[in-house]
């Protein structure tokens, strides 16, 4: 299985913050996305769908007892419909960190982005 590493987008406190062009989707079950050294509460995953007639499916995958705690809930799997954007998080780590410290997703298809932000703690 080959991961994808997605590199954090810092927003910037009392400022603003270009929209970068994010991460080209892989597709599960032979590959997956992650974020090294996560920081799960101050993250938030900008997935578009680019795809004019398909939706896709966006799964954050559940972490790993310990460190997660909250494992046991399961992954957050959301349809994205075709030809729109939608945000997921701030996450808990709690639930959704690996005991590497990393957040991993997968997608179900490969036509569109995903984009990690991270918010800043001092705002």
């Amino acid at each position: 299985m080959a991961t994808t590493q997605v590199p954090y987008t810092d927003l910037v406190p009392n400022g603003s913050t270009l929209q970068p062009a994010g991460t080209t989707l892989v597709a599960a079950p032979t590959n997956d996305m992650e974020i090294v050294r996560a920081r799960p509460e101050l993250t938030v995953l900008r997935v578009e769908n680019t795809h004019e007639s398909n939706a896709l499916t966006f799964t954050v995958v559940a972490g790993e007892n310990p460190p997660a705690l909250a494992a046991g809930q399961g992954n957050l799997a959301v349809s994205v419909a075709a030809e729109t954007v939608r945000y997921f998080g701030p996450f808990e780590s709690g639930r959704f960190l690996q005991n590497d410290g990393t957040l991993r997703f997968t997608s179900s298809t490969t036509s569109g982005t995903v984009t990690a932000l991270k918010v800043p703690r001092n705002t």
